[in-house]
């Protein structure tokens, strides 16, 4: 489980461009830096280019240059040209050759090279037989499999004269994986219902529907699965053909819904990230009991700005292991989060199913931050109206999505939202929610935020959170001391300014 966390904790890190996924994170599914190829490709190459240039070994000038190529100008061709460079490097420990060749290979597969979406589908294969050998269970085969699939199929589009650059290969092999699961399940699914009810295996009744959200019926179509998207509208005409080719590996598909975690582990994480806020935790996580899916009735945190609500609501999230968006309201005055029709240029589907589609989820977790800075104008539609909808459940499970032009099930998305102040929410909007007080730190918690924050400023930095220097008696006593509580971003620049301090010593020493 503390993987698992550590694994999700890096997630985030990488979406917002304070990690850098090494080689086996990317195959196992972690996104690029910054979600975007390109952005990976320069970050690595500036990286890997300022460790060897401070070697000033001559035989790796080639390799620095094609470095240097590559951050300047990310390209599959200047790829090649680095792995051409690392083909002719001498035999050396000094380097990591493979690693570098490694993620190449994963850049050229994404550029949609068929050669080398296969290897990487091997590489994935690879560690699912590693995952197996530990006895945890791996999707890696699922990813693997679809890879393979994905790399033939380009492999024959290219062969009858198409081009791989507009070729989304990574969705395609998403969907692939997609169909793997599902094929999975339903043959699961089958041979249980096959299967005389005096010889079922009692977990498998146990992985039964459990009580969903108090205001559904039970329409699970598997063991923790539902069917957000049944049909989409108009299919005869050209728009509705390409948005069925566009939804189609959720189409009449059961996407899966969150296991309930083990809420001890997750509530232990929590206050002691947390410390102040653990009546809070407690009131989040207590419902939670008994259910075997992850689901939350919507809730508002409201608390005075730099509180934490806003970090704590991720952070419920991510120990929950549920996918998750997080929003930021301000400046939203439109109706946009329900969608836009695809007859429009900027047609697109709502903010859920869009969520659903991403995480490959039927229960995800969206975050919707400042939720009273949402614009009041309702020249194109406002935002708290289609709100309204989508928090009430026996709408949210019929809800009519105008892109895809039929009903969808979003009667398991969970909504957590965060608030400076609660009157500027509607009346109505408020009713359908649960409105928590979040609570604002002490200096008594000194000592359990300030290491916290300090990891995450080398973070910022680019180093290893590793290299910070525990903050002794005395600088916990001087924090606690100059913060009187309140907000955390007030701490974290008292942190910053005891950085510096660090430094500066150092420097004179």
């Amino acid at each position: 489980m503390s993987a698992d966390r550590h694994f999700l904790r890096r997630f985030a890190a990488a979406v917002t461009g304070q990690h850098l996924p090494t080689e086996e994170e990317l195959l196992r599914g972690m996104p690029f830096f910054k979600e975007a190829l390109s952005e990976d490709m320069c970050e690595y190459a500036a990286r890997l280019g300022r460790r060897i240039k401070r070697r000033r070994q001559k035989y790796l000038l080639p390799i620095v240059e094609c470095l240097d190529d590559l951050s300047r100008v990310p390209s599959d061709d200047r790829v090649i040209a680095l792995v051409e460079a690392l083909d002719q490097l001498p035999k050396t420990k000094t380097f990591p050759v493979e690693a570098c060749r490694l993620r190449c290979l994963i850049y050229l597969a994404f550029f949609g090279q068929p050669e080398a979406a296969i290897k990487m589908a091997g590489e994935m294969a690879r560690l699912a037989f590693k995952d197996v050998r530990h006895g945890e269970q791996s999707g890696m085969v699922y990813r693997s499999l679809g890879w393979t699939v994905a790399s033939t199929v380009l492999e024959e589009r290219l062969r009858l004269g198409g081009q791989s650059s507009s070729y989304r290969v990574a969705e395609k092999a998403k969907t692939y994986e997609h169909l793997f699961q599902s094929a999975v399940r339903a043959l699961a699914r089958k041979q249980a219902d096959n299967r005389r009810p005096d010889d079922r295996d009692p977990a498998v009744n146990d992985d039964r529907p459990m009580v969903g959200p108090p205001h559904l019926d039970q329409e699970y179509v598997a063991p923790g699965a539902v069917i957000v998207i049944n049909s989409i509208g108009n299919g005869s005409t050209s728009e509705g053909k390409r948005v069925a080719r566009e939804f189609g590996a959720l189409l009449k598909q059961p996407l899966p819904l969150k296991k309930t975690p083990n809420l001890a582990s997750v509530r232990s994480a929590l206050v002691e990230e947390f410390p102040y806020a653990e009546a809070l935790v407690d009131k989040v996580l207590n419902p939670l009991v008994g259910r075997r899916h992850v689901w939350i009735h919507p809730t508002i945190f409201v608390g005075p700005p730099g509180c934490g609500k806003s970090r704590f609501a991720r952070r419920l999230s991510e120990e929950l292991r549920v996918p998750y968006e997080m929003i930021s309201c301000g400046g939203m005055s439109d109706s946009a989060i329900g969608g836009a029709s695809r007859r429009w240029t900027s047609g697109e589907p709502s903010l859920p199913v869009m969520a659903v589609r991403r995480h490959d989820c039927a229960g995800p977790i969206i975050i919707l931050d400042e939720v009273e800075k949402i614009g009041t104008s309702r020249q194109n539609g406002n935002a708290h109206d289609v709100l309204l909808g989508l928090l009430e459940g026996e709408t949210a499970r019929r809800w009519h999505d105008p892109y895809i032009e039929a009903e969808c099930n979003l009667g398991f998305v969970t909504w957590l939202m965060t608030a400076n102040a609660v009157d500027p929410i509607p009346a109505v909007l408020r009713d359908r929610c649960r409105v928590l007080r979040f609570p604002q730190p002490g200096p008594e918690h000194v000592a359990a935020l300030a290491p916290r924050i300090l990891e995450g400023l080398y973070l910022e930095a680019g180093h290893d959170p590793r290299w910070a220097t525990p903050l002794d008696a005395l600088e916990l006593e001087v924090l606690a001391a100059a913060w009187s509580g309140g907000s955390i971003r007030t701490l974290k620049r008292f942190l910053e300014g005891l950085m510096e301090a660090r430094e500066q010593e150092r420097s004179r020493q």
